[in-house]
């Protein structure tokens, strides 16, 4: 990895890490970030931005001048918010707030966007740069705040990116096509009737019922898609119940669908509900269905990605880029930003040297402190390449 401390300097770096350390320590969750909020809103004032506002609620967008008031304009988003997850990292500063902690990395992500803001503001883009600290990400519905305001609506493309611990500091994944899915939830009530758990021919059980179709659901992947056509259904929840020997009236089951492709998508619904409908019946159940539409498929294009990798090279080296070793079904709602824009998202490897592979959204989940300044970087270098692209299409004299 090349060594980014000039870039960065003794006084920048502390700062910076800093920052993280103050976020990891206070986190909070999607749109309750009014501390978080204020102090990344604070850190950008001291850079005497264009423009800063709060925006979304906890949102926070700050406008770093660029070289040419004609060049298109760039956005570098980093979420801010946390997850309900009580913390086991032990760290010296590990979160104050009990059942909360920054479980997916998003203190690391609003702090290279802040140090980007700074690279930029230091050497500017073409263009200006707008530097955007996204509440809500944990829910899927911060990105869709963001662009309700409008506050992106003269941007020309965005950028963004993710820690990933599977990949140590230093590695970069720039690639093309699916990189998220689509992240679909249900709810499913079974309505039965409910009876005494010694005469159960007396009831129509319910809990039974839902045994029944969570088994027959687990074959909609298995035997209605095509092979290797990357989908998941999953039951995360499952209520039902009062004491051991009582049947219940009602059970509730809650999971979530993920998809890439769009027909997938609509095929998966449509397989819960026929599935539900003839699992009821057999059973003698009455079914209610709700779908929650989520995130989009986050599909990156190959043009913006084109720059990422070149900045990703020109900063790390060709060694740095590397591609995920599997489709990764997780959800991202930035997906609603390149439904709009032009842009792409990265994962940046936050594994420290010698550490271990640990999933996000688990207790022990911490980012290596030196993504910070790999992610900062690359964001920066990419954004003043995406302008000078951007520019050249839309100068008809090149």
């Amino acid at each position: 990895m090349a060594d980014l401390n000039s870039l960065f300097g003794k006084g920048l770096r502390g700062r910076l890490l800093a920052l993280r350390r103050d976020l990891h320590r206070h986190p909070e969750l999607a749109f309750e970030e009014e501390r978080t909020a204020a102090r990344l809103y604070d850190e950008l004032a001291k850079l005497d931005p264009a423009e800063l506002e709060r925006i979304a609620g906890t949102g926070v967008i700050a406008r770093i001048a660029g070289t040419d008031d004609a060049a298109p304009v760039v956005a570098l988003r980093g979420d801010i918010d946390a997850l309900p997850i009580q913390e086991e990292t032990g760290l010296d500063y590990a979160s104050e707030a009990p059942g909360v902690m920054h479980a997916c990395g998003h203190d690391v992500h609003a702090t290279w966007t802040v140090g980007a803001a700074h690279l930029l503001a230091s050497r500017p883009a073409r263009g200006d740069v707008l530097i955007l600290l996204q509440p809500a990400e944990e829910t899927g519905r911060g990105a869709a705040a963001i662009l309700q305001t409008g506050a992106l609506d003269g941007a020309a493309a965005i950028f963004g990116a993710h820690v990933d611990r599977r990949f140590p500091v230093g590695q970069v994944v720039a690639q093309a096509g699916p990189l998220a899915a689509a992240t679909d939830e249900f709810t499913i009530e079974l309505l039965g009737s409910g009876g005494h758990g010694a005469r159960p021919h007396e009831a129509a059980d319910p809990v039974v019922g839902a045994s029944a179709l969570i088994m027959a659901m687990q074959t909609i992947v298995a035997r209605r898609l095509r092979p290797g056509t990357p989908a998941v259904v999953t039951i995360g929840m499952l209520r039902a119940g009062t004491a051991p020997n009582v049947i219940p009236d009602t059970a509730e089951l809650r999971g979530t669908l993920r998809s890439i492709e769009p027909e997938t998508r609509e095929l998966l619904q449509r397989e819960v509900e026929r599935i539900v409908q003839r699992v009821a019946v057999a059973h003698d159940l009455q079914p209610r269905i709700t779908f929650e539409r989520g995130t989009p498929p986050l599909v990156n294009p190959p043009g913006p990605v084109e720059w990422a990798q070149r900045a990703a090279r020109s900063l790390l080296g060709e060694e740095a880029l590397v591609t995920l070793p599997t489709i990764n079904m997780g959800g991202e709602d930035f997906a609603f930003y390149l439904e709009r824009l032009a842009g792409c998202f990265l994962r940046v490897g936050a594994r420290e040297e010698g550490g271990e592979v640990m999933p996000a959204h688990s207790p022990r989940f911490v980012a290596a402190d030196e993504s910070i300044f790999v992610g900062a970087a690359v964001l920066a270098e990419t954004a003043r390449l995406a302008a000078e692209n951007l520019m050249e299409r839309s100068d008809p004299r090149r």
